[in-house]
Protein backbone atom coordinates (compact mmCIF):
# COMPACT_ATOMS: atom_id res chain seq x y z
CA UNK A 1 0.00 0.00 0.00
CA UNK A 2 2.99 2.37 1.03
CA UNK A 3 4.18 1.94 -2.31
CA UNK A 4 1.54 2.17 -4.35
CA UNK A 5 0.92 5.56 -2.67
CA UNK A 6 4.06 6.65 -3.39
CA UNK A 7 3.84 5.47 -7.21
CA UNK A 8 0.19 7.67 -7.27
CA UNK A 9 2.69 11.01 -5.80
CA UNK A 10 5.33 10.24 -8.69
CA UNK A 11 3.15 9.55 -10.97
CA UNK A 12 1.49 13.57 -10.47
CA UNK A 13 5.03 14.85 -10.79
CA UNK A 14 6.37 13.28 -13.36
CA UNK A 15 5.50 15.02 -16.94
CA UNK A 16 3.09 15.00 -18.53
CA UNK A 17 2.10 11.79 -20.57
CA UNK A 18 2.25 12.40 -24.49
CA UNK A 19 -1.48 13.08 -26.12
CA UNK A 20 -0.42 9.64 -28.36
CA UNK A 21 -0.31 7.87 -25.17
CA UNK A 22 -4.02 8.02 -24.20
CA UNK A 23 -6.08 5.50 -25.48
CA UNK A 24 -9.45 6.82 -27.04
CA UNK A 25 -12.12 4.23 -25.72
CA UNK A 26 -14.51 5.83 -27.79
CA UNK A 27 -13.66 7.20 -31.51
CA UNK A 28 -16.24 9.16 -32.30
CA UNK A 29 -17.89 7.35 -34.91
CA UNK A 30 -19.08 3.87 -33.80
CA UNK A 31 -19.46 1.74 -31.17
CA UNK A 32 -16.97 -0.61 -31.87
CA UNK A 33 -15.22 -2.57 -29.01
CA UNK A 34 -18.36 -1.66 -26.79
CA UNK A 35 -20.81 -4.24 -25.39
CA UNK A 36 -24.37 -2.78 -24.16
CA UNK A 37 -26.67 -4.32 -21.68
CA UNK A 38 -29.93 -3.08 -20.51
CA UNK A 39 -31.97 -4.17 -17.93
CA UNK A 40 -34.58 -7.40 -19.00
CA UNK A 41 -32.60 -7.42 -22.47
CA UNK A 42 -30.23 -9.62 -23.95
CA UNK A 43 -26.54 -8.57 -24.32
CA UNK A 44 -25.82 -6.08 -27.14
CA UNK A 45 -29.45 -5.13 -27.69
CA UNK A 46 -29.36 -1.63 -27.56
CA UNK A 47 -33.05 -1.07 -26.87
CA UNK A 48 -34.19 1.67 -28.22
CA UNK A 49 -30.89 2.56 -29.78
CA UNK A 50 -30.14 4.26 -26.29
CA UNK A 51 -26.49 4.45 -26.93
CA UNK A 52 -25.87 6.01 -30.08
CA UNK A 53 -23.41 8.14 -32.11
CA UNK A 54 -24.47 11.49 -33.58
CA UNK A 55 -21.88 14.42 -34.36
CA UNK A 56 -18.88 12.68 -32.80
CA UNK A 57 -20.75 12.29 -29.43
CA UNK A 58 -21.85 9.14 -27.78
CA UNK A 59 -24.90 10.10 -26.89
CA UNK A 60 -27.44 8.29 -24.14
CA UNK A 61 -30.87 9.17 -25.36
CA UNK A 62 -34.69 8.35 -24.44
CA UNK A 63 -36.77 9.45 -27.26
CA UNK A 64 -37.80 6.17 -28.21
CA UNK A 65 -38.96 5.19 -24.63
CA UNK A 66 -42.74 5.61 -23.27
CA UNK A 67 -41.27 5.30 -20.14
CA UNK A 68 -38.26 4.80 -18.64
CA UNK A 69 -39.51 1.30 -16.38
CA UNK A 70 -36.11 0.59 -14.44
CA UNK A 71 -34.34 -0.37 -17.67
CA UNK A 72 -30.85 0.62 -16.52
CA UNK A 73 -28.06 0.36 -18.94
CA UNK A 74 -24.60 0.26 -19.21
CA UNK A 75 -22.01 0.26 -22.06
CA UNK A 76 -19.02 -1.82 -21.41
CA UNK A 77 -15.45 -1.50 -23.42
CA UNK A 78 -14.77 -5.12 -24.13
CA UNK A 79 -10.75 -4.88 -22.67
CA UNK A 80 -10.42 -4.85 -19.11
CA UNK A 81 -7.90 -2.53 -17.16
CA UNK A 82 -6.10 -2.88 -13.74
CA UNK A 83 -3.71 -0.38 -12.95
CA UNK A 84 -5.00 3.07 -15.44
CA UNK A 85 -6.10 6.28 -15.28
CA UNK A 86 -9.92 6.52 -17.12
CA UNK A 87 -11.14 9.93 -18.24
CA UNK A 88 -14.42 11.01 -19.84
CA UNK A 89 -15.79 14.67 -20.81
CA UNK A 90 -19.29 14.95 -20.30
CA UNK A 91 -22.20 17.34 -20.28
CA UNK A 92 -25.88 16.41 -19.04
CA UNK A 93 -28.40 17.62 -21.51
CA UNK A 94 -32.37 18.35 -22.26
CA UNK A 95 -34.92 16.68 -19.60
CA UNK A 96 -35.30 13.58 -17.89
CA UNK A 97 -37.19 10.55 -19.51
CA UNK A 98 -40.08 10.23 -18.12
CA UNK A 99 -40.95 7.64 -15.17
CA UNK A 100 -36.92 7.99 -14.50
CA UNK A 101 -36.49 7.86 -10.64
CA UNK A 102 -36.10 11.12 -8.57
CA UNK A 103 -32.61 10.25 -7.79
CA UNK A 104 -31.68 9.95 -11.56
CA UNK A 105 -31.98 13.25 -12.41
CA UNK A 106 -28.87 14.55 -14.00
CA UNK A 107 -26.95 11.39 -12.61
CA UNK A 108 -24.50 9.10 -14.57
CA UNK A 109 -21.77 7.06 -13.87
CA UNK A 110 -18.32 5.52 -14.72
CA UNK A 111 -18.03 2.30 -13.60
CA UNK A 112 -14.64 0.62 -12.78
CA UNK A 113 -13.39 -2.67 -12.06
CA UNK A 114 -16.79 -3.86 -12.75
CA UNK A 115 -18.10 -7.31 -14.06
CA UNK A 116 -18.19 -7.62 -17.80
CA UNK A 117 -21.46 -7.05 -19.65
CA UNK A 118 -20.95 -10.75 -20.50
CA UNK A 119 -21.32 -12.37 -16.82
CA UNK A 120 -24.06 -9.98 -16.38
CA UNK A 121 -27.52 -11.66 -16.04
CA UNK A 122 -30.70 -10.48 -18.52
CA UNK A 123 -32.59 -8.81 -15.17
CA UNK A 124 -29.54 -7.67 -13.30
CA UNK A 125 -30.06 -4.07 -13.03
CA UNK A 126 -25.79 -2.93 -12.11
CA UNK A 127 -23.05 -4.46 -12.42
CA UNK A 128 -20.80 -5.30 -9.47
CA UNK A 129 -18.91 -2.30 -10.06
CA UNK A 130 -16.96 0.78 -8.62
CA UNK A 131 -19.19 3.53 -9.67
CA UNK A 132 -17.54 7.31 -9.67
CA UNK A 133 -21.09 9.11 -9.88
CA UNK A 134 -21.93 11.29 -12.16
CA UNK A 135 -24.30 14.57 -11.06
CA UNK A 136 -25.13 18.09 -12.53
CA UNK A 137 -26.56 20.39 -10.32
CA UNK A 138 -29.69 21.95 -10.39
CA UNK A 139 -30.97 25.37 -10.42
CA UNK A 140 -29.98 25.51 -6.63
CA UNK A 141 -28.05 24.21 -4.19
CA UNK A 142 -24.92 22.30 -3.85
CA UNK A 143 -24.82 18.80 -5.56
CA UNK A 144 -20.72 17.60 -6.44
CA UNK A 145 -19.84 15.37 -8.96
CA UNK A 146 -17.69 12.42 -9.33
CA UNK A 147 -19.10 11.25 -5.68
CA UNK A 148 -18.76 7.22 -5.22
CA UNK A 149 -21.57 4.53 -5.12
CA UNK A 150 -20.58 0.78 -4.72
CA UNK A 151 -23.30 -1.52 -6.08
CA UNK A 152 -22.19 -4.84 -5.02
CA UNK A 153 -18.84 -3.35 -3.47
CA UNK A 154 -17.12 -1.71 -0.46
CA UNK A 155 -14.10 0.02 -0.40
CA UNK A 156 -11.91 1.73 2.75
CA UNK A 157 -11.95 5.00 3.78
CA UNK A 158 -9.23 6.27 6.29
CA UNK A 159 -8.93 2.42 7.40
CA UNK A 160 -12.56 1.80 8.24
CA UNK A 161 -14.65 -0.42 5.95
CA UNK A 162 -17.13 1.80 4.25
CA UNK A 163 -20.26 -0.43 3.53
CA UNK A 164 -22.88 2.80 2.54
CA UNK A 165 -23.78 3.03 -0.79
CA UNK A 166 -23.00 6.56 -1.58
CA UNK A 167 -20.38 9.11 -0.65
CA UNK A 168 -19.94 12.82 -1.44
CA UNK A 169 -17.09 14.27 -2.95
CA UNK A 170 -15.60 17.40 -2.73
CA UNK A 171 -16.00 18.74 -6.07
CA UNK A 172 -17.78 22.23 -6.76
CA UNK A 173 -21.43 21.60 -8.58
CA UNK A 174 -21.59 21.86 -12.41
CA UNK A 175 -24.53 23.58 -13.31
CA UNK A 176 -26.23 23.28 -17.00
CA UNK A 177 -24.95 21.88 -20.04
CA UNK A 178 -21.19 22.78 -19.40
CA UNK A 179 -18.94 20.16 -20.69
CA UNK A 180 -16.75 18.51 -17.29
CA UNK A 181 -13.85 16.42 -17.28
CA UNK A 182 -13.61 13.47 -14.74
CA UNK A 183 -10.85 11.59 -14.17
CA UNK A 184 -10.41 8.09 -12.03
CA UNK A 185 -6.88 7.11 -10.79
CA UNK A 186 -6.99 3.60 -10.56
CA UNK A 187 -3.96 1.00 -8.80
CA UNK A 188 -4.99 -2.02 -9.04
CA UNK A 189 -7.06 -3.06 -5.19
CA UNK A 190 -5.02 -0.27 -4.01
CA UNK A 191 -6.04 3.21 -4.25
CA UNK A 192 -8.10 4.88 -6.18
CA UNK A 193 -8.43 8.94 -6.95
CA UNK A 194 -11.43 11.06 -8.53
CA UNK A 195 -10.09 14.16 -9.92
CA UNK A 196 -12.25 16.97 -11.48
CA UNK A 197 -10.90 19.58 -13.80
CA UNK A 198 -7.84 18.75 -12.33
CA UNK A 199 -8.31 18.76 -8.80
CA UNK A 200 -8.35 15.89 -6.21
CA UNK A 201 -12.13 15.60 -5.02
CA UNK A 202 -11.95 12.48 -3.50
CA UNK A 203 -9.71 8.97 -2.31
CA UNK A 204 -10.44 5.76 -1.21
CA UNK A 205 -8.45 2.30 -1.14
CA UNK A 206 -8.60 -1.87 -1.47
CA UNK A 207 -11.71 -1.97 -3.54
CA UNK A 208 -13.94 -5.34 -2.92
CA UNK A 209 -17.00 -6.73 -3.09
CA UNK A 210 -19.51 -7.21 -0.93
CA UNK A 211 -23.31 -5.33 0.45
CA UNK A 212 -25.92 -4.73 -1.99
CA UNK A 213 -27.82 -2.19 -3.95
CA UNK A 214 -27.76 -4.56 -7.36
CA UNK A 215 -30.21 -7.34 -8.15
CA UNK A 216 -30.64 -10.19 -9.99
CA UNK A 217 -26.85 -11.53 -10.73
CA UNK A 218 -25.58 -14.37 -10.80
CA UNK A 219 -23.90 -15.39 -7.58
CA UNK A 220 -21.62 -17.09 -8.76
CA UNK A 221 -20.21 -13.42 -9.82
CA UNK A 222 -20.68 -11.95 -6.61
CA UNK A 223 -18.01 -13.34 -4.42
CA UNK A 224 -17.76 -11.34 -1.43
CA UNK A 225 -14.36 -10.25 0.28
CA UNK A 226 -12.79 -10.22 -3.18
CA UNK A 227 -10.62 -7.91 -3.87
CA UNK A 228 -11.01 -5.71 -7.18
CA UNK A 229 -7.84 -6.35 -8.93
CA UNK A 230 -8.55 -5.52 -12.39
CA UNK A 231 -11.91 -5.51 -14.08
CA UNK A 232 -14.31 -3.74 -16.84
CA UNK A 233 -15.20 -0.06 -17.49
CA UNK A 234 -18.77 1.12 -18.33
CA UNK A 235 -20.56 4.12 -18.83
CA UNK A 236 -24.65 4.29 -17.15
CA UNK A 237 -28.05 4.73 -18.82
CA UNK A 238 -29.72 5.64 -15.62
CA UNK A 239 -33.13 7.88 -17.62
CA UNK A 240 -31.17 11.28 -18.18
CA UNK A 241 -29.66 12.02 -21.12
CA UNK A 242 -25.83 12.84 -20.77
CA UNK A 243 -22.86 13.08 -23.81
CA UNK A 244 -19.88 11.91 -24.28
CA UNK A 245 -17.30 13.60 -26.26
CA UNK A 246 -14.45 12.05 -24.90
CA UNK A 247 -13.44 8.59 -23.03
CA UNK A 248 -10.15 8.01 -23.33
CA UNK A 249 -7.60 5.48 -20.57
CA UNK A 250 -4.00 6.16 -20.05
CA UNK A 251 -2.76 2.50 -19.16
CA UNK A 252 -0.15 2.72 -15.98
CA UNK A 253 0.86 -0.85 -16.97
CA UNK A 254 3.83 -1.27 -19.38
CA UNK A 255 7.56 -1.75 -20.12
CA UNK A 256 9.58 -0.73 -17.28
CA UNK A 257 12.86 -0.95 -18.65
CA UNK A 258 14.50 2.66 -19.15
CA UNK A 259 16.64 1.40 -22.51
CA UNK A 260 13.39 0.54 -23.91
CA UNK A 261 12.21 2.71 -27.09
CA UNK A 262 8.70 1.75 -25.22
CA UNK A 263 9.63 2.77 -21.60
CA UNK A 264 7.18 5.68 -20.22
CA UNK A 265 8.15 7.38 -16.84
CA UNK A 266 4.79 7.13 -15.35
CA UNK A 267 4.05 3.25 -15.22
CA UNK A 268 3.55 2.12 -11.89
CA UNK A 269 3.30 -1.72 -13.05
CA UNK A 270 5.64 -3.87 -14.82
CA UNK A 271 4.80 -6.08 -17.33
CA UNK A 272 8.06 -6.99 -19.37
CA UNK A 273 6.12 -8.70 -22.39
CA UNK A 274 5.18 -5.57 -23.43
CA UNK A 275 8.91 -4.50 -24.06
CA UNK A 276 10.39 -4.11 -27.51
Amino acid sequence: MIQLAIAATILVQTPAPNARDWIQLFNGRNLDGWDVKITGHDLNDNWGNTFRVEDGLLKVRYDRYAAFDDRFGHIFYREPFSYYIIAVEYRFVGEQARGGPDWALRNSGIMIHSQSARSMAKDQDFPISIEVQLLGGGSAGERPTANLCTPGTHVVINGTLFTTHCLNSKSRTYRGEQWVRVEALVLGDSLVRHIVNGDTVLEYTKPQIGGGVVNHFDPAVKLDGKALISGYIALQSESHPIDFRKVEILDLVGCMDPKAPNYRSYFVRSDPSRCR
